[in-house]
């Protein structure tokens, strides 16, 4: 039976991809230090509690299961505090990729697929970027994650291994069943906060930066559901399996929406109006950045399942709810 170790596999969007892995049959096992993922989240797959950056303890995992293929998900991903603490980016992102990078080699992985972000970008000319436009990200994650995707890059080209990288737009929204959603603590992503604002966690909510060069003055960005972006994960797994070479991939619906867009959509589907606050822009934010997915449709047949914002707000803000009439601590679900 081929095997597959997913990194981070504990939190958003690793669980939702351990969750359609484990349910068409996949033998998947689970490294997650549980730093911002929860051991509920897990389903169906075995729990390993570890960093990816202890190569002994990966080794040690991939010898005694015999892994496969490796999908890496385990990452910090705040822009803002990447902004404030590069180097906490530079040591979980980059280095720790690297010694999972190691570890593989040594146990003879041949397939991995990396969680990667639009980040690597940057400002774009026209806020749209495909595959082939220039990487210059404007922030240590950006940069943390550009720098993982070289070092992946130079080892596939050795021969050892073959890979897909998947550059994420804005994940957003959480199983359509509300089996498992997005808990992290303190989180900064628009439709989640929103939502929490929509069920009482939060007083407020902020805008930051209504000044950009669009049509309403806020950031505009690519929303992409997080249960079509996991789809995209075991499409790229079958890929490599069938003997596919190593790809870079777009992962976004070709569209954006503002921040004021959103809001009006959580507004809407929570059925209140929500106090919103404005404020200056934060450094290493974008005006727009929307993705050209052409490519990840073409090559894996990928075709998107949940394009429409208030069914993505719905499966956030259903999320949202459950976790308010458990009336127990965020940090303690999953």
């Amino acid at each position: 039976m081929n095997k597959v170790l997913v990194t981070g596999g504990a939190g958003y969007i690793g669980s939702h991809v351990v969750q359609q892995l484990t349910s068409r049959g996949e033998y998947v096992v689970v490294i997650d230090n549980l730093s911002s993922g929860y051991r509920e989240a897990v389903q169906g797959a075995e729990l390993v509690v570890g960093n990816v950056g202890d190569t002994a303890l990966v080794a040690s995992v991939l010898q005694h299961h015999g892994i496969d293929a490796v999908m890496h998900f385990a990452a910090h991903t705040v822009v803002p505090e990447s902004v404030s603490d590069p180097l906490k980016y530079y040591g979980n992102n980059t280095c720790n990729t690297r010694n999972l990078l190691a570890a593989c080699a040594e146990a003879g992985v041949s397939k991995f697929i990396f969680s990667s972000t639009a980040a690597v970008y940057g400002l774009t000319a026209h806020g749209v970027a495909d595959e082939d436009t220039p990487t210059q990200p404007a922030n240590p994650y950006g940069r943390s994650k550009l720098m993982s995707e070289m070092m992946l890059c130079d080892h596939c080209a050795t021969g050892a291994m073959r890979h897909v990288i998947l550059r994420y737009f804005n994940v957003a929204g959480c199983d359509p069943k509300g089996r498992i959603g997005h808990s992290a603590p303190s989180a900064t992503l628009l439709i989640k906060a929103a939502c929490e604002h929509a069920v009482g966690k939060r007083e407020s909510l902020a805008i930051y930066g209504t000044d950009y060069n669009t049509p309403d003055g806020t950031g505009i960005r690519d929303y992409i559901h997080v249960e079509d972006l996991a789809t995209a994960h075991l499409r790229a797994l079958d890929h490599l399996r069938e003997g596919g070479t190593s790809l870079k991939l777009n992962c976004g619906y070709g569209h954006g929406y503002s921040v004021r867009e959103v809001l009006d959509s959580v507004a809407r589907v929570g059925g209140h109006p929500l106090n919103i606050v404005e404020l200056p822009r934060r450094e290493g934010d974008l005006g727009m950045l929307i993705a050209c997915s052409d490519r990840l449709k073409q090559v894996l047949d990928w075709q998107p399942q949940y394009d429409d914002l208030d069914f993505i707000v719905r499966t956030a803000l259903l999320w949202e709810r459950k976790m308010v009439s458990k009336r127990v601590p965020l940090s303690s679900v999953a």
